[in-house]
Parts: structure tokens; C-alpha cells; sequence
């Protein structure tokens, strides 16, 4: 199973009805930042960006485990 960032991204963003434009003002991004992490499925996106999103953007958090 391929997990695809951008996509989750982009659910999780409309789900919150949020603009990409709301959610990078949340993280501190540029909203074209946003929009090439949906298009290009996140595969160049750092992990604290990634954070940064799901936490200050939609109010979750996010538990990596090894």
C-alpha cells in the first residue's frame, strides 16, 4: 500500500473546510507550497512540515513509531 501525503493533505484540508490559502497562513507557508505538496502527492515534504500541518493546521496530532 503507497501512502500518498499530498493526498491525505488535501482530504484532511477540505475536511477542515479550509482554503490552501488558510491552511498555509496557519503553518506559516506559502500557500503555493501547499498546492505543490497536493499536486506532487508530498513526496518531497520534511517530516516538520508534516507536523506543523496536522497540528497547527487542522488541531490533531501525529504519533510516529519505530
Amino acid at each position: 500500500m503507497e501512502l500518498n501525503i499530498g493526498e491525505i493533505i488535501k482530504e484532511g484540508r477540505e475536511r477542515n473546510q479550509l482554503t490552501q490559502e488558510q491552511l498555509a497562513q496557519k503553518v506559516g507557508k506559502k500557500r503555493s507550497y501547499i498546492s505543490r505538496i497536493e499536486k506532487e502527492q508530498g513526496n518531497n515534504i520534511k517530516i516538520q512540515t508534516l507536523i506543523e500541518i496536522i497540528e497547527k493546521g487542522f488541531g490533531g496530532s501525529i504519533k510516529i513509531e519505530l
